[in-house]
């Protein structure tokens, strides 16, 4: 049989490269208020739309349109507003401060923050949440202080992982936030494997998990989404989107050919894609999935579509592989400005407000992070102690981790020192 041409394999490039002039038209977006809103029973079949389109609510001009306007009272909407910048204004500093040397690494989430803040303030505060490292604005929203996400970036004596975790990779039991873990996607099949035990003692808590784009490569994702399927686990499986996934571009992780939302599809429970941008949208979207999950009506798959503004990480450099503006070309703009839009557009918001506002943050902000750099930095003590190695690993420490601590307090007393 002759062949006419041989096999070529296709390699996904992204759009734009440096010295590009990016041009987000070919998006084709949907104008707000376009999507339907299905009832929290439906069965995936009949959300196809929602894992292809994308749900907007907020409109070019502020306004709230269409069904998934989720209505929240203007105090929420305030909340919102002020833990979104006061979550721009912690990265700010925590950014500047790795430059300075005195934390060896951070990441922010500059541009994402309706991810963290809309359904931090959309679930309930007893949900737990599995993250990846740029939902610390979940942390903003649940009221968790900043201070204390500082004493953490600096490794200092207050750090409650007691200087072995990495910067960003915080932890707070109390505010429902799972300890972060530095290999991606495991977050999912953990987050479903808790919801399932939840389900299996009749708890009324659901769990939800974040991961990006590029993570969704992993097979940690596919496995949980089967779990998830099978045992309609009360779990809402969170995709961000932003584009880029360090270095490669969205569609090396398969979004070229396909929303991530729709992988939901094939496993028989509805994925939304949403506009990550838009706080009245992540927060509706998310309190649909979470009412459908407390409601024994399974998972929901959300594809937060959004843009990562920011570098990957300080050890990153995105003028290597992307246009230097692109986010100011990004069509769906600053979750901040569109949210204080709104505010304005409804009469519970001014400029005269807004900037009290930002001076509040920003004084705040400022004390906090004078207050815990005062505890020490990650370049200068004072730090944890090495004896503190063997606390918090097991919930009864075994036979051989006592014998090795009783050892090292030996050498400590021989070398004159003990543990403060």
């Amino acid at each position: 049989m002759k062949r006419d041409s041989s096999l070529r394999l296709h390699i996904p490039e992204a759009r734009f490269r440096p010295g590009d002039m990016p041009n987000f038209s070919y998006l084709q977006l949907p104008n707000a208020g376009e999507a339907e809103r299905p009832p929290i029973d439906a069965v995936a079949s009949s959300t196809r739309g929602l894992a292809y389109g994308l749900v907007r609510v907020l409109d070019d001009d502020g306004a709230a349109r269409g069904p998934w306007d989720p209505k929240l009272a203007p105090e929420v909407l305030v909340k919102g507003l002020r833990a979104m910048m006061l979550t721009r204004a912690f990265d700010e500093r925590m950014f500047r401060a790795q430059r300075q040397g005195k934390t060896p690494f951070y990441m922010k989430s500059t541009g994402e923050e309706a991810v963290g803040v809309a359904q931090g303030l959309a679930l309930e505060r007893d949900d737990m949440c599995f993250t990846s490292y740029r939902q610390q604005g979940l942390l903003v929203a649940r009221d968790w202080p900043i201070f204390d996400m500082m004493c953490q970036v600096y490794a200092n004596k207050l750090d409650r992982t007691k200087g072995r975790q990495l910067p960003v990779m915080y932890s707070a039991r109390e505010a429902g936030f799972f300890s972060l873990s530095g290999n991606l996607a495991t977050q999912f099949p953990q987050a479903v494997g808790w919801a399932m035990a939840s389900a299996y003692k009749r708890d009324t808590r659901i769990a939800a998990a974040w991961i990006g784009e590029g993570a969704s490569a992993e097979g940690d994702f596919h496995q949980a989404l089967v779990f998830a399927s099978v045992y309609r686990a009360p779990v809402i499986l969170n995709l961000v989107n932003n584009q880029w996934a360090i270095s490669s571009s969205q569609g090396v992780a398969g979004g070229e050919e396909t929303t991530f939302a729709s992988r939901a599809v094939g496993f028989g429970f509805p994925g939304v894609r949403v506009d990550g941008n838009d706080f009245l949208a992540v927060h509706a979207v998310t309190r649909w999935a979470a009412e459908r999950a407390r409601g024994n009506h399974g998972p929901t798959l959300i594809e937060l579509f959004t843009y990562r503004a920011a570098p990957h990480s300080t050890s990153d450099d995105p003028s290597r592989y992307r246009p230097g503006d692109e986010f100011q070309h990004w069509p769906l703009g600053d979750p901040i400005a569109r949210l204080k839009a709104h505010l304005i557009r409804i009469g519970e918001w001014d400029e005269e407000r807004h900037a009290a506002l930002g001076a509040e943050i920003e004084a705040q902000a400022d004390a906090d992070n004078r207050r815990a750099q005062a505890l020490g930095v990650h370049g200068g003590g004072p730090h944890h102690d090495a004896a503190t190695m063997f606390e918090d690993v097991y919930k009864e420490m075994p036979w051989n981790l006592r014998e090795q601590q009783a050892e090292l307090a030996r050498v400590l007393a021989s070398a004159g020192r003990s543990r403060p």
